[in-house]
């Protein structure tokens, strides 16, 4: 999910300063139905351990079925030569499948194939039911649950490419601290590095057992990118998403400038009254996009924050008349789904996927009072508190590298990052 940052603008200011009593019975209506949910107990629909089958769940098309490969490339073949999908995106999601393929029997698991090809056929049966009928995002998008789960399909799509035995998470107890403060009302922001389109399925995937509220209820800030490629769209219906147009591609197409930043005011807007009703957590990658390895030395980590965008955000938080809290959040799962070495004007990239082990972090609520009480001017302290959250993610993410790549496992735990397998 890319995470553009939001420029300062008239129109961030105006959201700022617009009165709460706007929003009241908003406001009301989602702290109700937050603190329905905590009472009640009611998490996800966690699978039992081991990938499960897409075909479990209610199909979005029941027309479609395949028993084996050929079978499954003759009906993207078919519904070519209907009109009903086109060829480029019959391509992809051929070379999509040999990859997965490749990937999902790499974890050994003796039902890999079924799965394997209970998962194509699923995301087939999405591609096509919205080429035949395209789904728009509106600025604020709720997972669609039913009467297709599209976060469970998301969730058992990239399950089996997950090695778990090799997969860590840092300070799990953090994330219950966070979820006490989410029953108070509170809020909670996540500033994050980014890697992957699958970034959110990995982040629910390491919390759901320990933490299925929050892996179910996090809000995505996404890039247009990810809610406008027919291979992304199904996962991302999955999610609850603020859609913005990052940075990075705003002036790909000049004629479009204006519209996308009235869009951007729109999905601000959308966040603002999100946040006045307390209980929410959201994720945000300061940086605008996924990580990039470096050019020179081939080696990953995470891209630099943008000041504005984490200036921002956390000014949306301040003004949201509810207590706020900012974490800083780092991923480390590049290897499972590596976008393109180039950032791309176009539209649908290639997939490269790949079985590995992956890694989450976070590390102690960051206060930007705290970080900038000796400092007098105020684009310093924006600055300093970006590059403090920067730095806790990056050393966050050092250590999960140790752990992953490194093979050093829970032994990379240092006195500030504890690595745990909480789904053990």
């Amino acid at each position: 999910m890319q995470a553009p940052p939001l420029a300062s603008s008239p129109a961030l200011t105006a959201i700022l300063a617009s009165p709460a009593r706007l929003c009241c019975s908003r406001r009301g209506a989602l702290r109700l139905e937050a603190k329905a949910g905590w009472r009640s107990g009611r998490g996800p629909r966690v699978p039992a351990k081991g990938a499960v089958l897409a075909s479990e769940m209610v199909r979005p098309s029941p027309l479609l079925d395949a028993r084996n490969e050929q079978e499954l490339i003759l009906h993207i073949r078919n519904e070519v030569d209907k009109g009903k999908l086109s060829a480029d995106v019959a391509d992809a999601l051929q070379e999509l499948y040999c990859n997965y393929k490749n990937a999902v029997l790499q974890n050994r698991d003796p039902n890999a194939h079924e799965i394997m090809l209970s998962n194509m056929m699923a995301l087939f049966d999405c591609v096509l039911l919205d080429a035949e009928n395209p789904f728009t995002f509106p600025p604020y998008h709720k997972a669609v649950r039913e009467p297709f789960d599209y976060y469970m399909f998301g969730q058992n799509y990239i399950r089996p490419l997950v090695d778990f035995r090799n997969s860590y998470v840092g300070n799990i107890s953090i994330f219950h601290d966070m979820e006490e403060k989410l029953r108070q009302g509170h809020n909670v922001v996540l500033m994050s590095n980014h890697q992957t389109e699958a970034d959110p399925a990995i982040i629910a995937l390491l919390l759901e057992r320990r933490n299925p509220w929050i892996s179910e209820n996090i809000v995505y800030v996404a890039g247009d990118r990810v809610v406008t490629d027919p291979l992304c769209k199904p996962f991302s219906m999955g999610r609850n998403l603020i859609c913005v147009y990052s940075k990075k591609h705003m002036h790909d197409f000049p004629e479009l400038i204006d519209m996308k930043r009235r869009a951007n005011t729109r999905s601000l807007k959308e966040m603002a009254l999100l946040l006045r009703g307390g209980s929410q957590i959201i994720w945000i990658a300061p940086s605008g996009g996924r990580d990039r390895p470096d050019p020179l030395t081939g080696e990953w980590y995470p891209a630099p924050f943008d000041t504005s965008a984490v200036d921002n955000m956390r000014r949306l938080l301040e003004h949201s008349g509810v207590p706020g809290h900012i974490y800083p959040l780092s991923l480390l799962c590049y290897e499972v789904m590596p976008p393109p070495q180039q950032v791309q004007k176009e539209i649908g990239e290639r997939r490269v996927i790949s079985f590995h082990g992956v890694g989450l972090s976070v590390a102690e609520e960051i206060k930007y009072g705290n970080i900038t009480i000796h400092t007098q001017n105020v684009d310093k302290s924006r600055e300093k508190f970006s590059e403090t959250l920067y730095n806790s993610v990056l050393d966050q993410y050092n250590v999960l590298k140790s752990a992953i790549f490194r093979v050093h496992g829970a032994a990379s735990s240092n006195s500030a990052i504890s690595l745990s397998q909480p789904w053990r």
